[in-house]
């Protein structure tokens, strides 16, 4: 069992907004992920200050699924001291498969920014691990982490928790798309997203740190999970 260390809430320290302050700060986040998609920052105060009526529906969801309860109940934090022993699992489990996407991206799983903008700590809670299970949804449906990878991701989280950033985030990395990746994106990755993201369980109710040690080809079918399209290198 992964004990909820890291905190209960969101990791971070709450600001409550007004109604035109949420405003002000989901306009100024848009415009700033649309001129720079890498700004994890501001993709994450985007989510939270146009996604509490969502996040508020994924908790509802979340309470009516066993591993889901387990999950609000005790408030695992996907963070280095918790998932480490995902690089000492053999090589077929997901766990595995976690690890090495991570370590072949030099990525840390601390390097997630805090939730700021939730009214509740069980809010913040739902709208962190939303954040934190990111990576786990790459492995499980074998995305890279390139502009189509995290476009087509996002339409999968859309699908699946209907957060209006998902929908901006896709917009923006599609207008950056060059004439190959545009083709490559509408022709295969999106046409396999939307069936992928609406195939599948309910993903964030899924309490994956429990699954690590199993195969993970056995964790995909039992998720209903379409890994992604293998397509044809490019020149």
């Amino acid at each position: 069992m992964v004990a909820g260390s890291g905190g209960g809430g969101g990791g971070g320290g709450h600001i409550r907004l007004k109604g035109w302050q949420q405003a002000a700060v989901a306009l100024g986040s848009a415009f700033g992920a649309l001129l720079d998609p890498r700004r994890a920052d501001l993709i994450a105060a985007l989510g939270e200050t146009t996604g509490k009526p969502f996040f508020e529906r994924v908790l509802q969801r979340m309470k009516m699924t066993p591993e889901g309860r387990a999950i609000l109940l005790e408030r695992p934090r996907v963070i280095s001291s918790n998932v480490g022993h995902a690089w000492d699992l053999p090589e077929n489990t997901f766990g595995a498969a976690y690890a090495r996407f991570m370590g072949s991206r030099n990525f840390s799983p601390d390097d997630r920014p805090p939730v700021r903008f939730m009214d509740s700590e069980e809010l913040a809670y739902v709208a962190m691990r939303a954040r934190e299970v990111h990576d786990f949804w790459h492995t499980l449906f074998g995305l890279p982490t390139n502009l189509i990878g995290e476009s087509a991701l996002k339409v999968i989280e859309f699908e699946q928790m209907l957060l209006p950033m998902c929908v901006l985030s896709v917009v923006g990395g599609t207008v950056r798309f060059n004439e190959k990746q545009r083709a490559l994106f509408f022709q295969h990755y999106f046409p396999w997203a939307t069936k992928a993201g609406l195939r599948c369980t309910d993903l964030i109710s899924v309490y994956y740190e429990r699954h690590f040690d199993e195969d993970l080809e056995d964790v995909r079918k039992r998720l209903g999970i379409i890994p992604a399209p293998v397509l044809p290198k490019q020149n």
